[in-house]
């Protein structure tokens, strides 16, 4: 019962290429328990033969009855994959909800504009988001090809003009002036969206 319902679960993250799906699985260690028409009853009938014989599992996706053959030496074996397979994805979730993906998720196109928008945070808070967005820049933004910040204000500052190509250098470049900002600066209540708007000016940004 526990490898059907961790077959199940598995179904739904892509693993029929692995022949771990419930369905793949049934095929494996048994076989599917057939209805033929019969012409004299004029309706299909179930074998009988099966009952009692084999251990019986009905699917309940489409209802399809299977009888399972496999000897105990197989489920064992679709158990360690099965087992495998969920340590592989906990990791995978692990891995994407640390450090700076648990903040700004996974960042998957190659061209940025980061627009900072403070407010009017205090001065820890304002420290915090620049550990943040420090952090994201060393982790995430050094993976892909050009980038560029902007900070949200009634005089709107940009760390460059253009999105710039990605390198140690630009993105310590990049680092630095984050933590140079004034903590406070004149705001207005267009100022964020005057930012997104620069930033969207950006032919080649994508996101």
């Amino acid at each position: 019962q526990s490898l059907v319902s961790s077959s199940k679960w598995l179904q739904h993250y892509g693993l029929k290429r692995n022949k771990l799906s419930l369905s793949q699985i049934l095929s494996q260690i048994g076989f599917q328990h057939k209805k033929d028409y019969v012409t004299t009853l004029g309706k299909p009938v179930a074998s009988r033969y099966a009952d009692g014989l084999f251990p019986q599992y009905k699917s309940a996706q489409d209802g399809s009855m299977y009888n399972l053959t496999a000897k105990k030496e197989l489920i064992l074996h679709f158990v360690d994959c099965l087992i495998g397979a969920i340590e592989l994805y906990q990791q995978r979730m692990e891995w994407l909800t640390s450090e700076s993906r648990q903040i700004f998720g996974v960042i998957q196109e190659q061209c940025i504009v980061i627009v900072l928008d403070f407010g009017t945070t205090a001065p820890t808070e304002f420290d915090l988001c620049r550990d943040a967005l420090s952090m994201v820049l060393v982790e995430q933004v050094i993976q892909i090809s050009r980038f560029n910040l902007i900070r949200a204000a009634q005089d709107l500052k940009k760390w460059q003009q253009k999105c710039t190509p990605v390198s140690e250098h630009t993105v310590k470049s990049a680092v630095t002036w984050l933590w140079k900002l004034d903590h406070m600066t004149a705001v207005s209540h267009t100022s964020s969206a005057e930012a997104l708007l620069e930033a969207m000016g950006d032919e080649a940004v994508s996101s």
